[in-house]
């Protein structure tokens, strides 16, 4: 394996790409979360540095996420400032940490991947919403004529480079920076003309541009630890940190497939990372981040290979925000609706709903639940109720597939067949009850346990009881195969060899 520095050209134009797909999703994922601009840099900036610096992935990118803006919006507004926010920012980093050292790592593979999905999709769909009145230029009761036509062409720029092959092959330019950028364009051409339809300076990108170093330093917020005691600030908390971890595990393990080598990333000290990043970015006045997979696949695909790249990307980021914020200023905000626009439909897309439907009842129904349940109260709730429903359609499934049921011939004549499943636990006793009651007079039966690792008390117990007195008055014969010993169920009934 080859050490960091042998991959420093290549990481370091890969650093740059990375910038190039960062710099308008910061901006906009800010914008989306109803937080101030420079928020969304700091993000972006500490995910590249801080965590890339922290993190044992090799390849993957941090920094604001589009997971994260619906709980974030609400946040902001339901916590009443933006400081108080930040101190919840931080807490969640805590949490993160503790996470991290708990190892906790492991804990996403246990979640439904209907509930991922529906949470997934609902997001995608709260973007869409909150971003039509900045695609529209939306005032005063009407839309804007010049945001319109920059959202429709920087909408149209982004579906090509999406589907047109030649375009889709080049990978040091993005779609989401060449739709800014012409935007910006049309904008400057609309001012120069002296049309009504350029965009007022509330409908542009609004970044603070210091005049001194002192100024710049300024430009960072501190969270109020004064509200540490508001219950609203741990719940808060606790959200951005179960999401974010969730997301950021979620990331890793599409990472590692990514990756070129193979190679494992530790989740535990991702865990670490990711909360030491949340907590400097709630002290210097940033958005909670996670590892982000749009930002990790432009890495990889443009050739990085060691954690330079995102630390560069980091870099670029930074340098940007200290020497060209002027020029950042010019950024329409209709065209950063269109790139959030477009990541919204990829998270909330048909065919996200097709795969769910095809998929079938048992992973449909608790994905929609979950997608109606988020866009309709909130990310925390949604995700608990969707979660509620896919373990009571796991237990529905569990209690369906408990047995297989069956007549066989044989040469002493028709024999039925209940050949129990791996696991049978007391949700499965009503229903085997159910088919034992059902049995006629004179049945010759066989359980067959041959393939069963554990069998609950309640169900052993219905077997027994069965076995003395039901099949007796009824004149069945059964016989039992594979039954372990320790389980006493026979009670002089034939038992067959395991």
């Amino acid at each position: 394996m080859k050490s960091h520095f042998e991959f420093f050209k290549t990481d370091l134009l890969a650093g740059l790409v990375v910038f190039l797909v960062a710099l308008p999703l910061c901006l906009g994922i800010a914008l989306a979360s109803g937080a101030p601009l420079f928020s969304g840099i700091i993000a972006g900036v500490l995910g590249g540095i801080v965590v890339g610096s922290l993190s044992k992935s090799n390849i993957s990118v941090a920094g604001p996420a589009a997971g994260l803006t619906a709980i974030v919006l609400g946040a902001i507004t339901g916590l009443g400032s933006f400081p108080t926010f930040l101190l919840a920012v931080f807490l969640a980093g805590l949490i993160q940490l503790g996470l991290g050292y708990a190892r906790a790592g492991a804990f996403s593979s246990y979640l439904p991947s209907n509930v991922i999905e529906g949470m997934l999709a609902a997001i995608g769909l709260i973007i869409i919403i909150k971003q039509l009145p900045y695609a529209a230029g939306w005032s005063a009761g009407a839309p804007q004529a010049g945001a319109l036509l920059i959202t429709a062409a920087s909408l149209a720029i982004l579906v090509a480079w999406n589907n047109v092959p030649r375009l889709k092959e080049i990978k040091a330019v993005p779609g989401a920076l060449v739709a800014v950028l012409a935007g910006v364009a049309i904008n400057e051409g609309l001012k120069a003309a002296g049309w009504a339809w350029a965009l007022r300076p509330d409908q542009l990108v609004t970044l603070p541009v210091p005049e001194s170093a002192a100024g710049f330093l300024q430009l960072f917020s501190r969270p109020d630890f004064s509200m540490i005691f508001d219950s609203r600030v741990w719940i808060v908390a606790v959200t951005i940190a179960a999401v974010a971890s969730i997301e950021t595990l979620l990331c890793i393990e599409a990472a590692d497939k990514l990756d070129p080598w193979k190679r494992y990333t530790d989740t535990n000290a991702e865990l670490k990372a990711q909360g030491v990043g949340n907590m400097l970015s709630g002290m210097l006045g940033g958005i909670p981040m996670t590892s982000v997979i749009v930002r990790t696949s432009a890495n990889v695909n443009s050739g990085g290979r060691t954690k330079l790249a995102a630390i560069a990307h980091g870099f670029f980021l930074l340098l940007a925000v200290v020497a060209i914020p002027s020029l950042l200023n010019r950024i329409p905000l209709a065209s950063l609706a269109a790139v959030l626009l477009m990541v919204g439909f990829k998270l909330a897309s048909p065919a996200v709903f097709r795969h769910m439907w095809s998929a079938g009842k048992y992973q449909f129904i608790p994905f929609v639940v979950t997608v109606s349940a988020v866009v309709f109260t909130d990310l925390l709730k949604g995700v608990g109720i969707g979660l509620a429903v896919s373990v009571l359609f796991i237990l529905m499934g569990n209690m369906k597939h408990a047995y297989h049921f069956k007549k066989e011939e044989h040469v002493e004549g028709e024999t039925i067949l209940l050949e129990l499943a791996q696991e049978v636990s007391f949700l499965n006793k009503a229903a085997i009850k159910r088919v034992l009651a059902d049995l006629p007079e004179r049945t010759r039966l066989t359980v067959d346990a041959s393939k069963t690792v554990y069998i609950d008390h309640d169900v052993l117990e219905l077997l027994r009881d069965f076995l003395r007195t039901g099949s007796k008055d009824r004149r069945i014969q059964v016989k039992l195969l594979g039954f372990k010993s320790a389980y006493k169920v026979s009670d002089g009934i034939e038992v067959g060899a395991h």
